[in-house]
C-alpha cells in the first residue's frame, strides 16, 4: 500500500497536483466540516455531467453526487464539482481533492488492485462502441481495418481497441487526443475516420450535435463490458458504505415504487420495507452514521434510479435495456435494506 501511495504521489507531482495534499482519513467528517460533497465528473458529457445554459450542472453523475449530499446533509444542493481529465482522475481522488469520482469510470480488477480505490457499485452497464460518419458507408466494426481512430490515451478504451483489432487480424492508426472535448473536435474536423468511446458517451456526443446528429452512426457491435460507477478511496469503509448504499437506495426505491412525487405520501404505508426505507422503523441511517431519513431524502430531492435515467439518459437516445431492474429483464438489483 505504501509503494502504491508513493507512486501515486509521484504521478501527482508530474501532473502538477499539490505535493502537500493528503487524503482525509475520515471522509464523512471532512465532508461535514467542509459543508459540501466534492465530486469528480466529466467536463462536458451530455446526460452525465454538463453545465446547462444557466451554468447549473446536470446529468446522471451529477445527480449521484447530489444524492450523496442528500444522504449526508439532507440537502442535495450541497455539492461541488471538479472536472479532472482521464489522466488525473485517480490521482485527484487519491490526493483527497475530491470525495468521490463519478467520471464515467470503468470498474476493473487492475484499478482496484493497484490504485488503492474501490468501486461502490455500477450506475450504468455500458460497453465500448465505434462511431463513423454516415457518408463513410460503414456498417460494421469489421470494415474498419486500416482506419484511423480517435481515442483517449491511458484509458481502457485504448487497450481494448488494440486488443480487438489484434485479435481479429486488423490494423488501425491511433489518433490520441488528451481531452474529451478535443477528441470530439478532432473527429468532427476529420483528423480520424472513427471515434471510439463507451456507447453512452457516443450517444451523448451525437445528441449534442442537434440538427447534425443524423450525420453520425454508432456501429452495432459492442466490443467490451464497461461497468461504470462511483469510485472512492480504499480504507475509509464508512464512506464507501455511504456511497454504495446511496446507489442501492435509488435502485430499491424504484423496486418499491417510491418516487420523488410520492415518497411523502408513502411514508405512512404499513409495508415494513417502506417503513425501514423512510426511517420510520429501524436505525439503518444511524448504522451508516447518517440520519434515519437519509434514503427518503435521496428520493424526495433527487429521485429513484428510473427517474434519473428518464431525466438524463433517455433524452440522449440510449435505451434502458440491461440497465432495467432485474424484474424487467435488466441487471440492476438492490440488496435488502434491513
Amino acid at each position: 500500500m505504501r509503494a502504491t501511495a508513493s507512486l501515486l504521489t509521484a504521478f501527482g507531482l508530474l501532473l502538477g497536483l499539490p505535493a502537500a495534499a493528503q487524503p482525509p482519513t475520515d471522509t464523512l467528517a471532512a465532508v461535514r466540516e467542509r459543508g459540501v460533497v466534492t465530486c469528480g465528473v466529466t467536463p462536458s458529457t451530455l446526460g452525465f455531467a454538463a453545465p446547462d445554459s444557466n451554468g447549473v450542472w446536470r446529468g446522471m453523475d451529477v445527480d449521484y453526487c447530489r444524492a450523496i449530499a442528500a444522504a449526508v446533509f439532507g440537502d442535495a444542493s450541497r455539492t461541488r464539482f471538479v472536472t479532472p481529465t482521464t489522466q488525473t482522475r485517480f490521482p485527484v481522488l487519491q490526493s483527497g481533492e475530491i470525495d468521490v469520482l463519478l467520471r464515467t469510470t470503468t470498474w476493473t480488477l487492475g484499478r482496484e488492485a493497484t490504485l488503492g480505490v474501490a468501486f461502490a457499485g455500477v450506475n450504468m452497464f455500458d460497453g465500448q462502441g465505434f462511431m463513423v460518419k454516415r457518408y463513410a458507408n460503414v456498417r460494421s466494426v469489421r470494415q474498419l481495418d486500416g482506419k484511423s481512430i480517435c481515442l483517449l490515451p491511458g484509458t481502457t478504451t485504448e487497450s481494448i481497441t488494440a486488443e480487438y483489432f489484434r485479435t481479429h487480424g486488423m490494423s488501425f492508426t491511433p489518433v490520441r487526443v488528451e481531452t474529451i472535448e478535443a477528441l470530439r473536435d478532432a473527429f468532427v474536423a476529420g483528423r480520424c475516420d472513427v471515434f471510439t468511446l463507451d456507447v453512452s458517451a457516443l450517444a451523448a456526443f451525437r445528441a449534442s450535435q442537434g440538427a447534425n446528429a443524423e450525420q453520425y452512426v454508432i456501429l452495432p457491435e459492442i466490443v467490451s463490458k464497461e461497468p461504470l460507477g462511483p469510485v472512492v478511496r480504499q480504507g475509509d469503509w464508512r464512506w464507501f458504505n455511504i456511497v454504495r448504499w446511496t446507489h442501492h437506495a435509488m435502485i430499491a426505491a424504484e423496486e418499491m415504487g417510491l418516487t420523488s412525487a410520492n415518497i411523502d405520501a408513502r411514508a405512512s404505508a404499513s409495508d415494513p420495507d417502506v417503513q425501514r426505507f423512510v426511517g420510520t422503523t429501524g436505525d439503518l441511517g444511524r448504522a451508516l452514521g447518517l440520519d434515519n431519513r437519509w434514503a427518503a431524502e435521496i428520493v424526495k430531492q433527487v429521485g429513484n434510479y428510473g427517474e434519473l435515467w428518464e431525466r438524463n439518459i433517455t433524452p440522449i437516445g440510449v435505451e434502458r435495456s440491461i440497465n432495467n431492474l432485474w424484474t424487467n429483464g435488466g441487471l440492476h438489483y438492490a440488496p435488502p435494506m434491513r
